[in-house]
């Protein structure tokens, strides 16, 4: 028995369904553009296996570890990393045992759906993943693993991938990035410049960040002048390797314009380790202006990642590092945070700034009329929570009739699980395409016109809007 239905998330309502399920033929075999996510390139720089099922879908996977965590597993017992180096759970094996003891919590959630589209696309199952059958399944992926069908790059083509954006931060050396383009591998494995280790006063080390980043560019990061043009340096370094984006993770979304003088004293003073945490903030707000100016410069797309408490749990932080499942949602601010931004760039139809919010009521009051009014404005697709069909489908309800289908950028994936790409992706498809059948069943779509968007939606504005 297939684990996935070749129906799944078409609407129920037949003439609906009929439509859905040609629009979404007509998009199935469209290629995957992912220009955003947190795959490692050294996965297709070294080319090597995958090391085992265990690290293939649970050690790097929040989105799998966390609900297991919520029921009382340890992350150690899962395999996760401690950032002292202290033990862990290394036998990839009970890892995959105790996962699939635990794959019943998600039940209804997309994780369980695209890690049932993995294991019967990519490997062939057609079990569900339980404790009687963990240890057959972890032979078998282990089995594939070893051919040469299963290395990254053979992944990579099969998947259909066209483009694939990583992130790195601001003072990475990107040497697998290098390694790809001197491999002669034709697949594009492009990179990201996220500089928040050297923007934002409250990371940790961040003073002797800056510093690094001077020693790397050779100017002088204990001058403001200095400090921008060693982003403009390391900017040019990224996209040397590929980049078209930059990226930040900021609590807020919050932008200042200030005045030379004003700026310079502000960053004289983060730089000391002497400012507030309102300072802090307005710092941060400042840079994501300055970010927008020099994108103007390069050409760069601009993304800005708001409204996340990130790492809210201090202990899972303290013990494990970032981006361990617990970036929570929280109410953000747009219209009055993004103001003195778009006042200085808003209307440049040359720059484009997608916002990515996990606050869900900032959609139709906010972030939708913002995009359907700025030229440099356009709307990321829903993200961590909300990357769901659940969660696209309501996207799609709340912001299409105010900023329409062409101020949004398609769907990105933004995982560190490689094999849940193309799950990812048909997911997004299938949602769009029922919600395209219902407008046109509604008589608000002519028919034709939805066979367009959904090839819009699934790749063309992507490729668009970031410059790929």
């Amino acid at each position: 028995m297939p684990l996935t239905d070749p129906d799944r998330l078409l609407p129920v309502e037949e003439s609906q369904r009929s439509l859905a399920r040609d629009l979404y033929d007509s998009v199935a075999d469209a290629p995957i553009l992912s220009p955003h996510g947190h795959c490692d390139p050294r996965w297709f720089g070294e080319n090597a296996r995958f090391p085992n099922p265990a690290e293939l879908f649970v050690v790097p996977d929040h989105y799998v570890f966390r609900m297991l965590v919520s029921q009382g597993v340890p992350m150690a017992d899962l395999g996760v990393p401690r950032v002292d180096g202290g033990p862990v759970e290394t036998d990839p094996r009970t890892i995959w045992r105790r996962f699939a003891a635990g794959a019943h919590l998600l039940r209804g959630t997309p994780s369980a759906m695209w890690l049932d589209h993995s294991f019967e696309h990519v490997f062939g199952l057609t079990e569900p993943l339980s404790p009687a059958t963990a240890d057959a399944q972890f032979d078998h992926i282990e089995d594939c693993l070893g051919r040469p069908e299963f290395r990254p790059r053979a992944l990579f083509e099969r998947f259909g991938i066209e483009a694939l954006a990583t992130t790195e931060g601001a003072l990475d050396d990107l040497r697998w990035h290098r390694m790809i383009a001197e491999s002669g591998w034709r697949g594009r494995v492009i990179t990201t410049y996220r500089p928040d280790a050297v923007i934002d006063p409250e990371f940790e080390g961040f003073a002797d960040n800056v510093a690094q980043l001077g020693a790397l560019t050779g100017e002088d990061t204990a001058s403001w002048k200095g400090y921008l043009d060693a982003h403009r340096a390391r900017r040019a370094f990224f996209r040397q390797h590929g980049a078209t984006a930059t990226d930040h993770g900021h609590p807020t979304a919050r932008t200042e314009d200030m005045g030379t003088a004003d700026a310079a004293a502000l960053f004289d003073k983060v730089l000391r380790g002497a400012c507030t945490p309102e300072e802090a903030e307005a710092f941060r707000g400042q840079m994501l202006t300055e970010m927008a100016r020099m994108s103007l410069e390069d050409g760069m797309v601009m993304q800005l990642h708001a409204g996340s408490w990130r790492n809210h749990s201090r202990t899972v932080f303290e013990t494990h590092g970032r981006d361990k499942g617990f970036d929570i949602p929280r109410p953000t601010d747009f219209v009055g945070n993004l103001k003195p931004l778009l006042d200085a760039v808003g209307m440049n139809a040359d720059l484009t700034v997608i916002l990515f919010t996990l606050d869900e009521t900032t959609y139709g009051r906010e972030l939708a009329p913002l995009a359907g009014a700025y030229p440099a404005l356009r709307l990321g697709p829903p993200w961590w929570f909300f990357d769901s069909y659940e969660g696209i489908r309501r996207y799609r309800e709340i912001t299409t009739e105010t900023c329409g289908f062409y101020n949004t950028v398609g769907f990105n994936d933004d995982t560190r699980a490689f094999c849940s790409i193309p799950a990812r992706h048909d997911v997004a498809r299938r949602a769009d395409c029922a919600y395209l059948a219902t407008l046109v069943r509604t008589g608000r779509l002519r028919e034709a016109e939805a066979f367009e968007v959904a090839q819009d939606l699934t790749h063309r504005l992507a490729r668009k809007a970031y410059r790929l």
